[in-house]
């Protein structure tokens, strides 16, 4: 999908009408009054290339084609030269099947690994960081005032965090719009997710914006970095690598935007400072 017109709606919202991603547990509360609350579910998910086992990863259980592509693309098991021929969802064995037309490099290289529902993933560190060599992103200005509408849009948007919280949302963006919000127990989940469903659709990358929820880290820039997005935001702080690595590929990185807050810590040349701050009311 090429994207040549502005999109004024979400194409993927966070699902809420699925039953099976959350389950409602009895307890007390801090006055020993019983309640019940929505607790997420965690499901393993055995991603497979072709016949090769790859990685167990816990996830809510949504969109799994796109999580299982999504992975293999980011960590670099799958190249632009690899052609996929089809992805099989076992609901059953809990299994994603990604076929290739031929064998790729890393099914002979890999050991079988767990991922957990952590934020600290045993991901493969080094293969990906050999696809940041000589990488520059295509810069991207963005307007100040999108990042304040887009920060109102996607926390006042229904989503499994604001029903039970324990998940992490990324949202792909086009200027002020968000577009796909997924969700899922890790943030590098929600994130493969994204990947997962840009390599789908053939969408271009260049000019989008990734929003997260969690820690800007620097697998969090190396990901978002291999996926050609040249923005990065998120509500939360920065480590110093995902800093550094963001300044090395060209990527504008925000983090800790709140309201009308936030800090910019690479790419601030490319910032369009469009409202004052007194004009930013309007967008809380």
């Amino acid at each position: 999908m090429k994207q040549e017109k502005e999109l004024n709606t979400y194409i993927i919202t966070p699902n809420l009408v699925r039953n099976d991603l959350t389950r409602s547990i009895a307890g007390v509360d801090h006055l020993g009054k019983e309640v019940k609350l929505p607790v997420i579910e965690e499901k393993p998910l055995t991603i497979f290339l072709n016949d090769q086992e790859i990685v167990t990863a816990m996830t809510i259980g949504d969109y799994p084609e796109y999580l299982a592509l999504g992975f293999l693309k980011n960590q670099r098991m799958l190249l632009e030269s690899d052609i996929v021929t089809g992805v099989d969802f076992e609901l059953d064995l809990n299994t994603v099947v990604v076929r290739t037309e031929n064998k790729t490099n890393f099914e002979n290289k890999l050991k079988k690994k767990t991922q957990t529902s952590g934020c600290a993933v045993g991901t493969v560190f080094g293969d990906m960081m050999e696809g940041m060599e000589n990488l520059v992103l295509d810069p991207l200005v963005i307007k100040a005032s999108n990042l304040y509408t887009l920060s109102k849009k996607i926390n006042q948007t229904p989503s499994l965090y604001l029903n039970a919280g324990a998940i992490h949302g990324t949202v792909l963006c086009y200027k002020d719009n968000p577009l796909v919000y997924m969700e899922d127990v890790g943030r590098h989940n929600a994130v493969d997710k994204i990947a997962g469903w840009i390599f789908k659709t053939d969408t271009d990358p260049k000019d989008k914006i990734l929003y997260t929820t969690g820690r800007l880290t620097s697998e969090m820039v190396i990901k978002t970095a291999l996926m050609g997005i040249p923005v990065l935001i998120s509500r939360s702080g920065f480590t110093a690598w995902g800093v550094e690595i963001a300044t090395q590929v060209g990527m504008t990185l925000i983090g800790r935007l709140r309201g009308k807050r936030f800090i910019c810590l690479s790419g601030h040349d490319r910032l369009e400072w469009d409202v004052s701050l007194t004009e930013t009311e309007n967008f809380l």
